[in-house]
């Protein structure tokens, strides 16, 4: 009974990494350092700055006391995403925490060419952009996170959050 029990209590599980030496490496990511995936709690803090931004610029466009609020932030936070996405690479709180978002799809020779600096980081592009933000919209993908510490929106867009320094 306890195995029953155990196997939809221990929370949702990605297969794949048993023999992944450690997160990220079978990315061609380092293991520490700049280039190395970053950390839940670095997330969350980059992302905590962009809902701060986001809740002040919707301030220039509605009241404090306004019912829309929250929607008028969460379309400034995505419209924010998409765009610094896109065009940078980053979000603004992804970047004051120091991560950028990287393009894993291309292969593990090309991530390892963009986190040594021997080849210029691929373009995110906007389609990936939209698909990131639409997915972190309805948190559930960001919740779950495979071996490599990544979620499931990162995985279903082929990239990862990687540290900058």
């Amino acid at each position: 009974m306890g195995r029953v029990t155990g196997s939809w209590l221990s929370g949702p599980q990605i297969n794949g990494g048993d023999d992944v030496e450690y997160r990220g490496a079978d990315l061609g990511l380092p293991q520490s350092g700049p280039g190395s995936l970053a950390t839940g709690w670095t997330r969350v803090l980059g992302l905590l700055i962009d809902w701060v931004l986001a809740y002040g610029l919707s301030l220039l466009f509605t009241s404090l006391t306004s019912p829309y609020l929250g929607t008028i932030v969460l379309g400034v936070w995505f419209v924010i995403g998409v765009v610094a996405v896109s065009v940078f690479g980053f979000t603004p709180g992804q970047f004051v925490v120091g991560m950028r978002v990287l393009r894993v799809d291309l292969g593990t020779d090309r991530a390892t060419a963009e986190v040594t600096g021997k080849t210029a980081p691929a373009a995110v592009g906007i389609v990936r952009a939209v698909a990131r933000q639409v997915l972190i919209v309805f948190l559930v993908p960001a919740l779950i996170n495979d071996y490599n510490g990544r979620a499931l929106h990162d995985r279903a867009t082929g990239t990862a959050l990687i540290r900058t320094r």
